[in-house]
């Protein structure tokens, strides 16, 4: 996630582009992650039922690192950077 972060800056600083470009790369990248967390926690759920209460603690856990990335990148539209 961090170089796809990285490359979506380098491309906007060489171009010219405002946040945008780096808001939409690391919200789409924010999305990806967030839904392969949600699908490998309900493939878990399926294989061991009885671990559901910790499977969700840890799928919430990734899902909030995942879109803290996204809030990062918000940040740094709104800065202009």
């Amino acid at each position: 996630m961090t170089t796809l972060l990285l490359a979506a800056e380098t491309v906007a600083a060489a171009g010219g582009i405002t946040g945008s470009f780096t808001l939409g790369i690391a919200g789409a990248g924010a999305a990806i992650g967030i839904g392969l967390v949600g699908a490998k926690a309900v493939e878990a759920v399926g294989r061991n039922p009885g671990a559901f209460g910790r499977i969700l603690t840890i799928g919430i856990i990734g899902m909030a690192l995942a879109e803290a990335i996204a809030i990062y990148a918000l940040i740094r539209a709104f800065a202009g950077q």
